[in-house]
């Protein structure tokens, strides 16, 4: 909603703020401001007031595993035979082209192909060719949709994840979560429409800095902010109440609280003012729901075993595999695992193989997981990164420290479950898998298309932000990939 329509709607009830602001009435106001959007309507983004979804949704919610640091497509998802047949060799210059390369590399005075460094085949009726680096993801390849032509703007870390997570590569724009929450809402009560979850792989170590503007709110109303969870016994910093406050008097805390904020909201129309008894109120419910959400008790012996011997380690991307299926049985709308450690610049023959054995089973325990529990069909899986890798080497190829530097002109991500085709394969790269052959697929093109299995059109959820109506898919041209979609 325009923030001017906002706060009229806040003013026209100045009078209704006036009576109740004392007793119950300051007690059903908080209730009616904190309260989350009603399950499958508008969180305010429709344009023109239509409601959301636009249309009939295949997806309810969304679960973003984002390997952080740019993955490297032609050792695990884009194989090419001509790799091995060039390997050591120099990368053709009309394959190499003009294309722009990072100030890693770009003083090298030769640039040889370097073959996938471990073999691949060819996997399940669908015959998707997949690293045997990954061998629990192969058993699942026929549930997997791989888009093999990703085309990005950015060659380097920051400017590349942020424009993936928010359509935009400078800082202050909304996350693809806050989009998804602004348009739909919760559908949960006692948890956040969108949670976020960080894990540090065993390649890299320290990994690219993960920064929480990349699941902010930006413009959009604060309420639509990602809420992180730390690992371990406190999973949100100050959600605890403090020694000595019972639960009583931590509810008549916020109810005097709501009436001095009501009090504020009458006086100056402010739209966050709701948004911070939005806040105050999650967090109440939140701390009846966080202690049973992160406790894996319940879970069976089998389950456990099922995501790998990490799941019991909190904070591995074992545990937030896991944590994330707990998260969507129970109704939030956007859960984004990040994980670290992908940027194999150098050592990539030791460092690719610990982070592939970090990511492999839990991934392919996700989808088990949420295609026996009924909820896969209903749920948009999304593997994401960055960008790819170089084909070419950075460093001696014949060194153990070499490694491959940042490609974005393509590179390979895969989508899974609720409205997308199971098995399939979008997009072809040329033989050395460093151009785009055909069906090229721009990030606002995966964003419009994430948003088009949510029941939303691209076009038409947007918000007033410096002189534009700002999307998540941006102001250039973007289009739904239809040949993704079942």
């Amino acid at each position: 909603m325009d923030p001017r329509e906002e706060t009229m709607r806040l003013l026209t009830r100045r009078a209704l703020l006036g009576a109740g602001l004392h007793g119950i009435g300051a007690v059903a106001l908080a209730s009616l401001l904190g309260a989350p959007a009603a399950r499958g309507q508008a969180g305010g983004g429709a344009a023109g007031g239509v409601p959301l979804p636009h249309f009939r949704p295949r997806a309810k919610r969304v679960i973003c595993l984002f390997q952080s640091g740019g993955l490297s497509h032609v050792d695990l998802f884009d194989g090419k035979p001509a790799l091995t047949q060039y390997h050591g060799q120099e990368l053709p210059p009309s394959i190499k082209g003009t294309q722009r390369i990072t100030g890693m590399t770009s003083g090298q005075a030769t640039f040889p192909v370097v073959a996938p460094i471990a073999p691949g085949r060819a996997c399940g009726a669908s015959g998707r060719w997949i690293s045997d680096l990954l061998p629990h993801l192969q058993a699942q390849a026929d549930r997997l949709c791989f888009v093999k032509t990703v085309q990005t703007e950015a060659i380097n870390h920051d400017p590349a994840i942020t424009f993936f997570n928010t359509g935009n590569q400078l800082p202050g724009y909304a996350s693809m979560g806050s989009w998804v929450s602004y348009g739909l809402g919760s559908d949960c009560s006692d948890l956040p429409a969108f949670v976020v979850l960080v894990s540090q792989g065993s390649g890299k170590n320290p990994g690219q800095p993960i920064f929480a503007r990349l699941w902010g709110n930006g413009f959009l109303p604060s309420s639509h902010q990602g809420v992180a969870l730390r690992p371990g016994a406190n999973p949100v910093p100050y959600l605890a109440d403090p020694a000595g406050i019972t639960r009583s008097q931590r509810r008549a805390q916020l109810d005097e609280l709501a009436e001095l904020e009501a009090l504020h909201a009458a006086a100056s129309g402010d739209p966050e003012v709701t948004a911070r008894i939005a806040a105050h109120e999650m967090a109440f419910r939140m701390q009846a729901s966080v202690p049973e959400l992160v406790d894996p008790v319940s879970e069976s012996a089998a389950t456990l075993e099922r995501y790998g011997p990490d799941v019991r380690r909190p904070g591995s991307y074992a545990a937030n595999c896991l944590l994330g299926r707990r998260l969507l049985e129970r109704g939030v709308r956007f859960v984004q695992l990040f994980h670290r450690g992908w940027d194999q610049h150098i050592a990539i023959r030791r460092q690719l193989p610990n982070q592939c054995r970090d990511v492999d089973q839990p991934t392919a325990a996700l989808l088990a997981d949420l295609a026996e529990r009924g909820l896969l069909d209903e749920t948009l899986v999304c593997f994401f990164t960055e960008f790819g890798r170089t084909v070419f080497s950075q460093g001696d190829p014949a060194d153990p420290g070499a490694g491959r530097d940042h490609h974005g002109r393509c590179f390979t991500v895969w989508l899974a479950g609720g409205g997308i085709k199971p098995g399939h394969e979008h997009g072809l790269t040329d033989d050395f898998s460093y151009n785009i052959a055909r069906d090229e697929v721009p990030v606002r093109d995966l964003h419009a298309t994430l948003l088009h299995c949510l029941g939303i059109d691209h076009e038409r959820l947007t918000f007033p932000f410096r002189g534009l109506d700002a999307k998540l898919s941006g102001v250039e041209k973007a289009e739904v990939v239809k040949d993704l979609l079942a």
